[in-house]
This record gives structure tokens, sequence and C-alpha cells, in this order.
């Protein structure tokens, strides 16, 4: 059975009355699962424990309001907005990277949120040259609900790329992540 990361920080701190070195390993396993990333990790959890010592945090809604206020304070707050999704249909993402990264990954979790916002996305698997890439942008759709557009191994990439576009267009979709 698959948990939320606030379902695993929940389970974390159930029936605890502080939190301890228990509660501060698993809250650590459930933001490195959710690809927190090591380093912001180890960084959220330094500042947790300086925190539990400081303030005695051991309600769930206190450590979650925490984390939620060290996470923010970790991210850029005066990054641009997120873009209009609405603004252009579709609005087209193109994931690029080196192989291991995390991008199909990623894309099927893009996928996942956007359709659970009620927004109608389509995957176009245009990494036909990596083995089993297809495959696995597949099964990330599948966990989605969302369709995915492909071709065969070799075939190029820039021609999926406008496959999906062109199939986006025609369906009526308002977000397209390309892999």
């Amino acid at each position: 059975m698959a948990f939320s990361f606030l379902q695993k920080i929940s389970r974390a701190i159930a029936g605890k009355s502080r939190v301890d070195d228990d509660t501060l390993d698993n809250i650590e396993e459930a933001l490195i699962e959710s690809d927190m990333g090591v380093d912001t990790t180890l960084k959220i959890i330094d500042r947790l424990e300086e925190r539990v010592a400081r303030d005695k945090i051991v309600s769930f809604d206190e450590l979650t309001g925490y984390l939620r206020d060290e996470i923010g304070a970790l991210l850029d707050i005066d990054a641009p907005a997120a873009p209009d999704l609405s603004a252009s249909k579709p609005f087209v993402i193109l994931v690029v990277g080196v192989n291991g990264v995390g991008k199909t990954t990623t894309i099927g979790k893009l996928a996942r949120y956007f359709s659970g916002k009620g927004l109608r996305v389509m995957l176009g698997a245009a990494d036909t040259f990596r083995a089993a890439a297809v495959d696995q942008l597949d099964i990330w759709a599948a966990r989605a609900g969302v369709p995915v557009v492909k071709q065969k191994m070799g075939s190029d990439p820039a021609s999926v790329a406008f496959d999906t576009v062109k199939s986006a267009v025609a369906k009526g979709v308002d977000v397209v992540l390309i892999d």
C-alpha cells in the first residue's frame, strides 16, 4: 500500500507524546521517499531537531505546520508565479536531461498532479532510444490515468513530440508532458 507523505508523517508520530529519534528517522525516510533529496532532507531534519529541542513539538498539526514552513523557507519565495496553464492550449512541458535523474518519474508525478487538478493531460514518449523508456512512461501514464502517445523504439523523437501536440490539440488537452 502506498502512503502519501503526510500519511507517513502521521504514522511516524501517531501515539507519541513527543518527537523522538525514531520519529525523526521516520520523517527523514518519508522526506527522501518523497523525492525531497538528501541534502534538503538533512537540512530539514537538522532544523526540525533544533525546533523540537527548543519548542517541544508534539502534535501532528504542529509538526506539519513546521515542515510546511521549513520547506517553504528552503524554496525561493521570490520565484516567479507558476505559468498560467489556461493561457495556451495545450500548455507543453518538454523535459530533457541526462539519463537516470528522474525525468520520467517526475513527468508521471506531474501528470498525476495536473489530472488531479481537473486538467486533461497527455504524455509523449519521445525518449525513443533508452531501453524501457516507453514502457516506464506507459506505467506512469496508467497510474495517472492519462493517455500516452508513442512510436516504436528508434523513432525520431521530434516526430513523437509533434504527434503528441497534434493529438493534444485535436482532443482539447490542457497539458502535454513530453519525455
